[in-house]
């Protein structure tokens, strides 16, 4: 049994019109900088993961969604040196307003299938085979 404090972290995947995911890069000054990663965050005391990734979507890319245009997808499970990250990870096709990024992330629009040439964290490596293979 593990003492690993479990963090819940919500992701989404989303995806534009010619089938491209977006992609994050972490900043300077955070843990695992200049990795790549997909949107969401840490889930909040009293939220569910949707209000969650409806939330950091506003924050992070100036978007809103809706919960019923989050769908469930797959998640993460992995043990890192001082937390357990469990990430669901959700596909989103639909929101309004321009993907802008508000903390100054580099963005990126990539099709599934070049995932893997991006450096990501290794919770989200996993994810890049279920997006490729899956969609």
């Amino acid at each position: 049994m593990s003492d690993l404090p479990i963090i819940l972290v919500a992701a989404v995947a989303l995806f534009d019109r010619d089938g491209r995911v977006l992609i994050a890069r972490r900043p300077e000054g955070k843990s695992m900088a200049g990795l790549w990663e997909f949107p969401g965050g840490k889930v909040e005391a009293g939220e569910t993961p949707e209000q969650a990734l409806i939330r950091e979507l506003q924050e992070e890319l100036a978007v809103d969604t809706v919960e019923s245009c989050l769908a469930p997808f797959t998640f993460a499970s992995h043990a890192y040196d001082d937390f357990h990250l469990l990430m669901p990870l959700y596909v989103c096709r639909k929101w309004e307003g321009k993907v802008t990024p508000v903390e100054g992330q580099t963005l990126k629009w990539v099709m599934p299938t070049q995932l893997k040439e991006y450096p990501m964290p290794p919770a989200d490596k996993p994810l890049i085979a279920m997006l490729r293979d899956c969609l």
